[in-house]
């Protein structure tokens, strides 16, 4: 069969099987249902509140203890239109034992494995299926976290509990997990302050990437009992902000499994370091808080956050809202892993096959997450404004942010744009986007692509939403490493320096809706992409092992020579500062922070993965370097614009705020623009259009594996150029980017500049 025939038979079978989405079911406010357990302290009561569309019973069971107890109570819930709750008074839970924390789960029945007077925990009383015809698979011996708890008390697997086999449906069913499942906490609502935020118009910003236990694990300059947690990265706001950062931005912190590993030379089954296999959306991840007691981590998050508030720094998180750390299938349509949102309510909470016995997968870890489900977007909603109201973050970027955009909940995949229904565009009318002139508002940023179906949309995010430029990292890691194998053209340069307007002009979108960057977490570090022409991921701790990583990096070796090395890197920090747009590094490229080739670290908590802190001199050079090429940017606000440069075209038409030059000095025409054997491009900015103390800046790149002289035009009148920065290599050292009033005089008009080979030239006009 055509693919394009089967996608739409599978479509067609979609909306005969409901699967279409349909319009949010109206709220009054985010949050509406209060779902969760709350605690009403001047009542003395506490009410759990659960959502299940196909449940016939939940129960919730209370325990003095996370682990190695039974419950000391449970309470069965009233339903009331899809919603379970109960309000107990704490005096009745004190009367069973339960006087300092109460961990609480649910235990839920349903179509697949109706009620039975004579189940007791560990029978198969009532069972019928592990899975029904509609996707149902109840099973009361599992023990479920909340959903929305505020926090969990361990996760599924630790290191006194390694076997996740319990969990499961299938030849597992009747194993009871109530002694040792995670539990959600009862919080009293989180008080502790989270400073003032920063209301920095995007386009000012720099981001910085970074994994937080990563940031300060080897830093001794930090207490040891603070390495590695928020407090240890609070102390690192300083830092961050007299290199010139302005929002850093987390690897994913909410709940995730990585109890069972420890630094620890191990094999990379189950490892975790990296943290995208969420366990609950609400819980700040207990290993990242010096204090792991109930409550600690939500207050060591808020701390955190308020020191870099303290120091105008926003605080942005990933999200992993596409799939949870339940994963897929387990061997078979009937093991699966029951932890939350599986038991309680399967077909709300996942994508499925059409048959529903199966999942929907465009994200290769386990399937989606149903974002096209009304109940299942208010989870997402919901969470994200408890991240951003309660502990007071700044912004988020979504983690294979296409599946947000899905139209279907069953049996297909459709991304859609415009559809006003979708998660993506959910949570831009509910929390509307910081306007382009700063202000108050949420920075949404996505990861714009998934895996198969119509899931790779860069550049077709709806309005509100700024994207990774999967297409600008492309183009300069294919110019700087593939010199004569991919082809590049000045045009294709030129787009991506000048902020991408053939991506994000078409629908309204800015230049700073591009977030440019050359290197992530997920791939080679900028070091590593200069320095590895093949990842090397099989190898010993601790820089491996591990697996998966792609094969395609764009990378390569510079031949070997350490000095082309750090100059290619050195380009690559350059071009991404210099560009309009957002820029984003990732945490230790300041310091060529390298991992021996592995391009996939996901599961290496050790000391080669964490950021370094005594750099070599060389090192240290290229901190200055970044350091000073970001205060560069951050003086001149012509490198920042919050709408695309008028320039001259790519028929060399008209002049503008941006005008393009050959090395000749001329402007190109249609030919040069398309010939990808021309590998040399020059613009000048005219600053004094945006209040630029300088009224021009001047940018030359060779591309070119040889020397190549650039004859420059005309400063503005009554200046000459002067000499910001040379990143060839007989520049190299602590002011290879000159300090403001420390720039080398170059001349005015006509003068000719010999620029060596794979170099990039940046001048003012003084």
């Amino acid at each position: 069969m055509h693919p394009r025939l089967r996608l739409l038979l599978v479509t067609v079978v979609a909306v005969l099987a409901a699967g279409v989405i349909s319009a949010p079911s109206a709220r009054a406010a985010i949050d509406a249902q209060s779902l969760g357990a709350r605690r009403n302290a001047a009542a003395g009561t506490i009410t759990f509140r659960v959502y299940s569309a196909t449940a016939t019973r939940i129960a919730a069971y209370v325990y003095s203890a996370a682990t190695g107890a039974q419950e000391n109570v449970s309470y069965v819930l009233t339903e009331n239109s899809d919603t379970f709750s109960a309000t107990v008074t704490v005096a009745d839970l004190a009367a069973h034992g339960v006087t300092g924390t109460v961990y609480y789960g649910y235990r839920a029945w349903g179509p697949n494995w109706p009620y039975n007077s004579a189940w007791t925990k560990g029978s198969t009383a009532g069972f019928i299926s592990d899975v029904d015809s509609a996707g149902n698979r109840f099973n009361p011996n599992k023990l479920l976290i909340d959903p929305y708890a505020r926090e969990i008390s361990h996760d599924p697997r630790t290191p006194g509990h390694t076997d996740a086999s319990g969990y499961r449906s299938g030849a597992n069913r009747a194993a009871d997990t109530g002694t040792f499942a995670p539990k959600g906490i009862v919080l009293t609502p989180a008080t502790g302050g989270s400073g003032t935020k920063p209301t920095r118009a995007f386009k000012d910003d720099i981001v910085y990437e970074v994994h937080l236990r990563g940031l300060t694990r080897n830093d001794t300059s930090i207490a040891a009992a603070y390495r590695g947690t928020y407090r240890g990265a609070g102390l690192k706001a300083a830092y961050l902000a007299s290199l010139g950062v302005t929002a850093v931005e987390f690897l994913p912190v909410q709940e995730t499994q990585n109890d069972t590993h420890d630094v620890e030379p191990t094999s990379t089954a189950g490892d975790n370091y990296w943290g995208y296999m969420t366990l609950n959306y609400f819980a700040p991840d207990r290993r990242y808080s010096s204090d792991k007691s109930p409550g600690g981590p939500t207050a060591e998050f808020q701390a955190m956050v308020k020191a870099y508030h303290d120091a105008g720094i926003k605080v942005l998180i990933d999200v992993v809202y596409n799939h949870t750390g339940e994963e897929g299938p387990q061997g078979d349509k009937n093991t699966y892993n029951l932890f939350s949102w599986r038991g309680l309510d399967n077909p709300t909470y996942y994508s499925l096959t059409g048959d529903r016995q199966g999942p929907w997968d465009n994200t290769g870890v386990g399937g989606n997450y149903n974002t096209a489900n009304p109940v299942a977007q208010n989870l997402i909603v919901d969470s994200v404004a408890y991240w951003k109201n309660t502990l007071g973050v700044d912004g988020f970027r979504f983690d294979l942010a296409s599946v947000l955009g899905n139209t279907c909940q069953h049996g297909c995949f459709n991304y859609n744009r415009t559809a006003t229904g979708t998660a993506l565009n959910r949570l831009v009318a509910e929390m509307p986007a910081r306007p382009a002139a700063g202000g108050s508002g949420v920075d949404w940023i996505a990861e714009p692509w998934a895996i198969g179906g119509n899931s790779y949309q860069v550049g077709n995010f709806p309005a509100g939403w700024s994207e990774w430029n999967g297409i600008y990292r492309d183009t300069v890691r294919r110019d700087q490493n593939k010199l004569g194998v991919d082809a590049v053209t000045p045009g294709d340069l030129a787009n991506r320096f000048a902020g991408s307007s053939d991506l994000y002009g078409d629908d309204g979108r800015r230049p700073w809706n591009s977030i440019n960057f050359v290197v992530a977490h997920d791939g080679f570090t900028l070091k590593d992409l200069y320095s590895c022409s093949a990842k090397n991921n099989d190898q010993a701790w601790p820089y491996g092992p591990s697996d998966g990583g792609s094969d395609d990096n764009i990378s390569w070796n510079q031949g070997g020579v350490a000095g082309d090395q750090r100059k290619a890197a050195r380009n690559g920090q350059a071009l991404l500062t210099l560009s309009a747009g957002t820029p984003m590094m990732t945490g230790g490229d300041e310091h060529l922070r390298g991992i021996n080739c592995n391009n996939n670290p996901y599961n290496v908590d050790s000391s080669a993965n964490w950021l370094g802190w005594a750099p070599d001199a060389n090192q240290a050079n290229f901190a200055t370097f970044t350091g000073r090429l970001l205060a560069f940017r951050k003086a001149h606000p012509a490198l920042r614009p919050a709408n695309f440069y008028t320039a001259s075209d790519t028929n060399g038409n008209g002049l503008g705020q941006l005008v393009w030059f050959t090395p000749a000095g001329t402007t190109p025409d249609a030919a040069y623009w398309a010939d990808a054997n021309n590998h040399a491009l020059a613009w000048r900015i005219d600053g004094s259009e945006f209040g630029d103390s300088a009224p021009g800046i001047y940018v030359a790149y060779n591309g070119w594996s040889g020397d190549v002289t650039f004859t420059l035009p005309a400063p503005p009148s009554g200046k000459q150029w002067y000499r910001v920065t040379d990143t060839s290599t007989w520049a190299e050292g602590p002011d290879q980017v000159a300090a403001p009033g420390g720039e080398t005089l170059i001349g005015g008009a006509s003068t000719a500049y010999a620029l060596r080979a794979r170099g990039l030239l940046l001048l003012i006009a003084k």
